[in-house]
């Protein structure tokens, strides 16, 4: 490898570092500049994204040998150095991430990035967080990176301020500064008994381990899972989830929507690194198949007790959780592309529910007053009252009421799978290929997945239904203003799931490609092992 090429992988990890280093001095002063540098660097890292995609997928000459590219930081062979590792899947959450947050980000101008302190900065720091999640190959750095997205999650959750959010926020904090400490202590007994905390080398060194050390590594893993299941939403570790994600403001709601999916990818990740030595509990298919059975269950009944749009997106968030850990749990391997297909549905969907959520359910007159309380908790109530009319009427636009009811009816078809969008596509191909995984896996396997995706899509459109009826019909509800800065972030995520649709047979060739390059762990390791004498970063000895 040589040349600018080589240092392709770490950019999703410097170029939101940078930019939210660049606008904390900018805390209210010249919001042009702020708002173009945001932009700016979200859109490079969307970009950054689509080329690493289309280098992992071939379509583009990759600057590395194999399928998945390696960086070594500071030219240190791996598993002495850290590494970042750039394959399929990863390169697919990097792009869902970064399209998800221009989105996300796009909406908060609306209003919602003047109502605290810090958004933009605190913003880029969490998109920092999730690509060096998705990227790392070591232990010890996706805690790091863990705790980099979580802190700057802490500080989004309570923006907007108003003592729910406030409840909720706190309740957030605390689950996840335990799962932290957990994490840490997992982390100290792995290296403990392994002497190594490369993901790509654990494998080889637990098979080595002798009984006592075994039993130790996994408790060490068995504490890990716990960490990624809470992280994942899963039940019973999910029980702060509705309140957090449905009392944030709706941007950061809606980019919040893909924070679950980083502990079903870590679980995801370890799973199959450590399936040919002996998955330990949290990581192994039954484990995973009937927790992620128990949370469809968990969140099937919050969607239907649901009374209010954003608890139900929180509810819908779990049951997506649950689908994800019960595919990925199946006997087998055949269910890992449509999941993976599934997925990317379910996290645009879900975005672009918690951002329509706050349009369908807004009163003027609460919203100004939420607002204002926000802008006079930071001093700056002057603005708000010389901008108070522009921002809360926005542009008045005659076929509000229609763009909202289709919004709202094309969300409910995807979050509950039904024809034609992405989420019926992605559910019956996981219902097909659990029907044609059937010689080999058991017969109430199959039959307890598919009746869990047929009923928790039943439970979410009895929901939605009610929901949309009173949102819609009944009684005088006064017709919505909105901007197209807060209509198009929803339109083009909705878009995508419709372009997922139209190109549902090469995506799922796609996606099916990249779970066999997941699934083969062999040449993961053999990727990153050695890669370090030929990557980016070298320092001189």
């Amino acid at each position: 490898m040589s040349g600018w090429q080589l240092h392709w992988p770490i950019l999703p990890v410097l170029i939101p570092l940078c930019a939210g280093a660049v606008l904390l001095p900018f805390r209210d002063s010249r919001p042009g500049v702020r708002a173009t540098l945001a932009v700016g660097a979200t859109l490079a890292q969307l970009l950054v994204a689509c080329v690493l995609l289309a280098m992992t997928d071939g379509r583009m000459a990759a600057p590395w040998p194999g399928d998945a590219g390696v960086y070594a930081l500071g030219g240190w062979a791996a598993p002495f150095g850290i590494v970042l590792v750039v394959d399929r899947l990863a390169a697919v959450m990097l792009a869902l991430t970064a399209f998800l947050g221009l989105a996300a980000l796009v909406y908060s101008f609306a209003r919602w990035e003047r109502a605290g302190s810090h958004y933009l900065s605190l913003f880029q720091f969490l998109l920092m967080g999730l690509n060096g999640a998705f990227l790392t190959g070591d232990l010890f750095n996706l805690f790091v990176f863990f705790e980099v997205l979580l802190a700057a999650s802490y500080g989004l959750a309570l923006h907007g301020s108003g003592p729910l959010r406030v409840k909720s926020a706190m309740h957030y904090i605390v689950v996840n500064l335990v799962a932290s400490s957990l994490f840490l202590v997992a982390a100290a007994l792995i290296y403990g008994v392994a002497g190594t905390l490369n993901m790509a080398e654990l494998a080889q060194r637990a098979a080595r381990l002798d009984a006592a050390d075994r039993s130790l590594f996994d408790l060490g893993a068995a504490l890990l899972g716990i960490v990624f299941l809470v992280k994942a939403g899963a039940w019973p570790l999910n029980f702060w989830l509705p309140a957090a994600y449905g009392s944030a403001t709706p941007p950061v709601a809606g980019v919040f929507a893909v924070l679950t999916k980083v502990g079903v990818y870590a679980l995801l990740r370890f799973s199959v690194l450590l399936q040919e030595v002996g998955a330990p509990a949290p990581f192994e298919g039954d484990w995973l198949f009937y927790c992620g059975l128990a949370t469809m269950a968990a969140g099937s009944c919050g969607v239907l007790a649901a009374q209010k749009l954003d608890r139900l997106a929180g509810y819908l968030v779990i049951v997506s959780s649950g689908t994800l850990l019960a595919a990925f749990g199946f006997v087998g391997t055949t269910l890992t592309g449509p999941a993976l297909y599934y997925l990317v549905s379910s996290v645009l969907g879900s975005g672009a529910f918690f951002l329509l959520a706050e349009l369908a359910e807004r009163n003027r007159s609460a919203a100004a007053d939420l607002l204002a309380i926000s802008f006079e908790a930071f001093g700056l109530q002057d603005r708000y009252d010389a901008e108070n009319t522009y921002e809360m009427a926005g542009v008045a636009v005659p076929a509000a009421m229609a763009f909202l009811g289709l919004a709202f009816f094309s969300c409910a078809l995807l979050l509950t799978g039904l024809p034609p969008l992405s989420g019926f596509v992605g559910k019956f191909a996981l219902i097909s290929a659990a029907i044609a995984a059937q010689p080999y896996a058991p017969v109430w396997h199959v039959v307890l997945f598919v009746a869990a995706l047929l009923l928790s899509g039943l439970a979410g459109l009895i929901a939605l239904s009610r929901l949309g009826i009173r949102m819609f019909w009944e009684g005088e509800r006064p017709t919505p203003r909105l901007q197209l800065i807060e209509a198009a972030p929803v339109g083009a995520l909705i878009l995508l799931c419709a372009v997922l649709t139209f190109a549902a047979g090469p995506a799922m060739t796609f996606f099916n490609v990249t779970a066999q390059s997941l699934h083969d762990a062999p040449a993961y390791a053999r990727s990153v092992l050695p890669a370090a004498t030929e990557t980016a970063g070298r320092m001189p000895r």
